[in-house]
């Protein structure tokens, strides 16, 4: 595989990954506005469920070496700041 090909399947990866941690950002807005609140089981099983599986996503990729270590770290410590700030601003309606 050529360098060049290597590097789109890197950036593809990540695109990728990047999409899921967008998706599961705005489930949980949609969730957080509808239906239930923070507090609530369900709320929290469909954010440990949906982190987990992309920590799993990003593990996967780090060791096809498609992302880089600290990029995957990065992503994930993003979303859970985003969810975080989410949460927050929830809390105080």
């Amino acid at each position: 595989m050529s360098a060049e090909m290597a590097t789109g399947h890197q950036e593809k990866a990540y695109e990728l990954l990047k999409a899921d941690a967008d998706k599961i950002l705005k489930l949980i807005e949609v969730q957080m506005e509808n239906l239930t609140m923070p507090q609530c089981p369900l709320y929290e099983e469909v954010l440990d469920t949906q982190m987990f599986g992309l920590s799993r996503e990003i593990d996967f990729a780090v060791r096809l070496n498609l992302v880089n270590e600290e990029a995957g770290k990065q992503l994930l410590e993003s979303l859970e700041k985003q969810l975080t700030a989410l949460h927050d601003a929830s809390m105080k309606k």
